[in-house]
């Protein structure tokens, strides 16, 4: 059974939903790479990691991903000139969508900014059904997580397909239709700033974080 949930940013100034959201019409993963902890670091927002450095993202497709409030304090930031595009609440600097251009049509939540949180997202998404790039994991890596999971990626590219070929791509909530540009300004890291993060990062971090 699917249905709506609704999502926030810390502060509450900036509220959406995910339209038919079920196991089945998502992709739930934890994410241990050094580039999601580096974007966690930047906001100041360690307290969103597991306890060894994982993101835990809810993907879903764009369309159905609306914001009721609060989208023009939406602000962005690349890695990279050709990163993802990392979209954050400049209010209180909560992650609300993580995505590659539409051609690729997905947007990573993270799971905390579901109404209710994690526990919500357990409830109506059910838990996460793999973890992925376990060799940047603080301690120990979770089990499954630095070998290849033949089963996730199958899922995902089924997901992306679906989304893609059933129209799910548009309204985005981050481009435009018509241009394919972004609807912000994304902000593209120095080397200088991206180097100032990497000690934060990865399975033996040398600096502690001062989220």
């Amino acid at each position: 059974m699917s249905r709506d949930v609704e999502l926030r940013c810390r502060c509450g100034e900036i509220r959406g939903h995910v339209a038919n959201a079920a196991p089945r019409t998502v992709n739930r993963v934890v994410c241990y790479c050094d580039d999601c902890q580096a974007f966690l670091h930047y906001l100041g927002r360690a307290d969103l990691f597991d306890a060894q450095g994982g993101t835990d993202i809810v993907q879903v497709a764009p369309a159905s991903l609306v914001f009721e409030r609060g989208a023009e304090r939406i602000e962005g930031v690349r890695l990279t000139a050709k990163g993802l595009y990392r979209w954050y609440a400049g209010c209180c600097k909560t992650p609300v969508g993580n995505t590659l251009g539409p051609a690729i049509p997905f947007v990573g939540l993270v799971a905390q900014t579901f109404e209710g949180g994690s526990a919500a997202a357990d409830d109506i998404v059910g838990k996460p059904i793999g973890a992925i790039l376990g060799k940047f994991a603080i301690g120990t890596p979770p089990a499954g997580s630095t070998s290849l999971n033949v089963r996730l990626i199958a899922r995902t590219a089924k997901l992306l397909i679906g989304w893609r070929l059933g129209g799910q791509t548009w309204p985005h909530p981050f481009f435009d239709r018509a241009t394919r540009t972004p609807l912000r300004p994304a902000k593209v890291l120095t080397i200088a700033e991206r180097d100032a993060l990497r000690p934060l990062c990865g399975p033996h971090p040398a600096v502690a974080s001062h989220a």
